[in-house]
């Protein structure tokens, strides 16, 4: 019977390396891919700003301060898309923040926004997952109890999909996306007509949050809810870092869709808010803003009003995908340059950044965990990392204009990343980046300020620690490229004496396939056996001189009933003798044609290539004995005479 492969099931048929090119995506569905998360915020950022606001009381005139606030918080947005439209066009190669910072700033402020960056990242799954949870909730309060659960549930299946590749992933959510758009706009679009034509009524039915106490409408209570709000801005830079995955003409592709996806946000989000005002709107614990304004614009008991909810909880289990589209191909920015492992380069067989996305699952899923998928606790964390790398990428690009403004007319400089070439509108280009810089700095204090103790201490303490981790793996790998080089220094390359060693544990086929290979090899060689058990070494000897009959068979005696060591002191004393030589040691390995079936063995060559791998001029080299079934039934080619798990000359040492 032919075996079902469940990887090729869940996640596709491998694709070739030369396939790349054709993964890339169109500006439809790079909106699906990385806008989904900016487009998402307009969910949840008006009942963010509410809930701040409440904490004055629930008058209409208290809330009604969103709509200001929203105002403001559209021309930051607006300020920032065309900061980082220009980003795009420097840098085709994509990076955002990360390539801008390195290429102006320096290794110091890359590494900070790309410790930022990593870590919004994995927020915007946990808080976008938890918002999509909450609005299904919302229709389905007996799921309530439930809801870490989901969110764990949606973030595992998210993950196979993405494991799957960009452009499938992107046209599969690409409908979720379309269909929130669709329905948010009729919405608006209804509710607008009814609140000009005095229709719209104020919502009933609500549980407001009940707080313990109440606030005084101070200055800081007004920036908590400007800085609440300013999630709307999160997702902004996600194009910027993705422009590799458009199609070309890339720069031009992704900074359409920027604009597309900036001025879809800004009017969902001055939409929501407004109307959440006129109907009285009041922030819940157990019912969102989106679904109170459904309430009121299509009834209680409308087929539309479940609509909304539906494409709402869509668009925010969807807005994760563009974490997973991102996350992915920074690390492996970072991994190129050396700050994080180099796994995160390598691309799997659908050619995504495996690593990176399975990284990502795991981290999400533990704060979802941490969190209990409530998304007001995570909202704290999330801003500061995103306004950091906000501050951080448009600082770098006052700089870069900088530099072009010192370059005559016509002049051309080109560097690894980019391109500097004079530009005549260079000033009009650095006050909007300037601003952008200034205007999301201020807001990124405002956060860490005003939330500092409601959570973002732990974002304020987790980025330092992160750039900490990443240049300790950057001088690692430094290190390790001083020690190979080979740069102004003669290798020896002298032929050298190989003594070989074959470790035995019991006498039977595969210890004839590595005498086989041994002898094949033609060095001098010898048995070595670890007399652990005294009585079983004198078997093993005789079992060795009556099967084998050819070779040295040395027993090693291990009174204190040591493994690794003794073989190690034995190395070391033919080490003294023959001063120089390699040391080639050989065990046996038994595979199996299933993981469970490989789980019940002890597999020892990765603790002995661990034990012996430190040492000088040794050579670890592993046989590997295939088990195998035929017709149904196991091929027996090991031959014991009483049932064993040490099949394998070095099982048992494990």
């Amino acid at each position: 019977m032919e075996r079902v492969n469940l990887g090729r099931i869940l996640i596709g048929k491998p694709l070739e390396t030369k396939e790349l090119p054709h993964q890339a995506i169109s500006k439809p569905i790079g909106l699906a891919v990385f806008a989904s998360d900016a487009l998402s915020s307009s969910a949840y950022a008006t009942q963010e700003m509410l809930i701040i606001l409440a904490m004055a009381g629930g008058s209409a005139a208290v809330l009604g301060i969103s709509i200001p606030l929203a105002i403001a918080i559209a021309l930051l947005l607006a300020i920032v898309t065309i900061s980082y439209r220009q980003t795009i066009h420097a840098y085709p190669n994509g990076g955002g923040a990360y390539i801008v910072a390195r290429d102006n700033l320096g290794e110091l402020p890359a590494q900070i926004a790309g410790a930022a960056l990593l870590t919004d990242y994995i927020l915007t799954v946990a808080v976008s997952v938890s918002a999509g949870v909450e609005q299904i909730t919302s229709g389905f309060q007996g799921l309530l109890p439930y809801r870490v659960e989901i969110c764990v549930g949606v973030i595992i299946l998210m993950t196979l999909v993405n494991l799957r590749g960009v452009k499938e992933s992107g046209r599969i959510f690409a409908v979720p996306t379309y269909f929130f758009l669709t329905v948010m706009f009729l919405t608006l679009g209804i509710g607008f007509v009814r609140y000009f034509t005095g229709s719209l009524n104020a919502v009933e039915g609500v549980e407001p949050i009940h707080y313990q106490a109440l606030e005084g409408l101070t200055l800081f209570l007004i920036l908590r809810a400007f800085s609440s709000g300013c999630a709307a801005l999160t997702g902004i830079e996600a194009i910027s870092n993705g422009i590799t995955a458009f199609k070309e003409p890339r720069s031009k592709n992704a900074a359409v869709t920027l604009v597309w996806m900036s001025s879809i946000l800004i009017t969902l989000f001055l939409g929501i808010t407004f109307l959440a005002h006129q109907i009285q709107a009041q922030p819940s614990e157990v019912e969102t803003i989106i679904s109170q304004l459904g309430r009121s614009v299509f009834g209680n008991s409308s087929v539309l009003w479940y609509l909304v909810l539906a494409g709402t909880a869509l668009i925010l289990l969807m807005a994760a995908n563009t974490s997973y589209a991102d996350f992915p191909r920074l690390a492996a920015l970072h991994a190129g340059d050396g700050f994080l492992p180099r796994q995160l380069t390598y691309r799997g067989s659908r050619l995504v950044f495996s690593w990176g996305i399975m990284i990502l699952a795991i981290a999400s899923i533990a704060l979802v965990i941490v969190s209990g998928a409530v998304t007001t606790n995570l909202i704290p964390l999330y801003a500061v990392g995103v306004f950091l790398g906000f501050t951080i990428s448009q600082t770098g690009m006052v700089v870069r204009l900088r530099k072009i403004s010192k370059l005559k007319p016509g002049q051309r400089i080109e560097s690894l990343e980019t391109v500097l070439e004079y530009d005549p509108g260079w000033r009009l280009k650095m006050l909007v980046s300037g601003l952008g810089a200034f205007c999301t700095c201020v807001v990124m204090l405002i956060f860490a300020v005003t939330k500092f103790t409601s959570g973002a201490w732990f974002v304020v303490l987790l980025i330092p620690s992160l750039v900490f981790v990443f240049f300790r793996i950057h001088y690692h790998y430094k290190d390790v490229a001083h020690y190979l080089s080979l740069r102004g220094a003669r290798p020896e390359l002298d032929k050298r004496l190989v003594r070989t060693l074959i470790l035995v544990d019991d006498v039977h086929a595969e210890t004839a396939r590595m005498v086989n290979f041994a002898k094949s090899l033609d060095h001098p060689w010898q048995a070595v056996h670890i007399g652990v058990h005294p009585e079983k070494a004198e078997v093993v000897h005789n079992k060795w001189r009556e099967r084998i009959g050819e070779g040295e068979f040395v027993i090693i005696p291990s009174p204190y009933r040591l493994l690794a060591e003794p073989i190690k002191e034995y190395i070391e004393h033919i080490q003294r003798e023959e001063e120089g030589c390699f040391v080639h040691v050989i065990m046996g390995h038994l595979v199996m044609d299933t993981f469970w079936e490989q789980a019940l063995h002890q597999n020892s060559a990765f603790i002995f290539n661990l034990a012996l791998g430190r040492m000088e001029r040794v050579v670890v080299t592993s046989v590997p004995y295939q088990i195998r079934r035929k017709h149904g039934s196991e091929e027996r080619a090991l031959e014991v005479e009483e049932p064993t798990d040490a099949f394998a000359p070095a099982e048992e040492l494990a």
